[in-house]
């Protein structure tokens, strides 16, 4: 019998989680709750649909020619996938199987990376979010430590793992020079990491949270400008040089 999972959403065409076109596929459920979420309609476990392992194979196969093709595959977001490690573990080694096709996992890292070691055979690629590098801030920003964060993204470092590290810059919130070196400073301790990535802030989602009935904490927080991107770039560069150094 096909395992089932609970999912939010799906995209067929997806060009930025991961190398190539993808297949997104989008999990019910996080346990962070961060201020700038823009699918605060992911957080419930009770969400979105329930599919088997079988329909989310027949919405991707259509589909295939396309990331094969583009050196594309398939990537499992959220809310959180690792919340659903089994269903994600056996998603993914169903499209290896039958296509080939490469794997991404966009994770927030908050959750026992011990514990994941079938899921982890089977990804080719982690998507890793680091919200805030000082642990009073993460809490703060997503009501969490980030010290099961930074201990996945050790242990992806020490088993060979290869990442993306990705960080959302929110003016007020990320613009603190030593906090940015300091993010830095750990990602140069990292092995594997292949990128890494600041997602400028938007607020394309104020919507979804004013459907569900919840004031936004960021109402009138703005978009960084380019030339606040480019400083925090050269703010995380500087903190990785002095890693690389020691």
């Amino acid at each position: 019998m096909s395992r089932k999972g609970r999912i939010h959403s799906l995209e067929t065409f997806g060009t930025v989680d991961g190398p190539g076109i993808r297949f997104v596929l989008f999990m019910q459920g996080c346990l962070m709750k961060c201020k700038y979420c823009h699918n605060p309609d992911t957080w419930h476990f009770d969400g979105g649909r329930e599919v088997t392992v079988e329909e989310v194979l027949a919405e991707i196969e259509p589909y295939i020619h396309y990331y094969r093709s583009s050196g594309g595959g398939l990537t499992i977001s959220g809310g959180e996938p690792t919340l659903q490690a089994g269903f994600v573990t056996e998603v993914f080694r169903e499209v290896k199987a039958r296509w080939g096709l490469h794997t991404t996992l966009d994770s927030n890292g908050f959750n026992n990376a011990e514990k994941l070691h079938e899921l982890m055979d089977v990804t080719d690629l982690v998507l890793l979010d680091l919200k805030h590098i000082d642990d009073h801030e993460h809490r703060v920003l997503t009501g969490v430590s980030n010290e099961q964060t930074l201990h996945t993204a050790k242990w992806l470092s020490e088993h060979g793992k290869k990442m993306w590290v990705r960080h959302v810059f929110v003016p007020g919130i990320h613009d603190d020079e030593n906090h940015l070196r300091n993010l830095g400073k750990f990602i140069g301790t990292l092995h594997g990491v292949e990128k890494f990535e600041i997602l400028p802030y938007h607020q394309m989602g104020i919507y979804k949270w004013k459907e569900l009935g919840r004031a936004y904490p960021l109402e009138n927080v703005p978009s960084p400008t380019e030339q606040q991107v480019e400083w925090a770039y050269r703010m995380v560069e500087s903190g990785r040089l002095v890693a690389n150094l020691q």
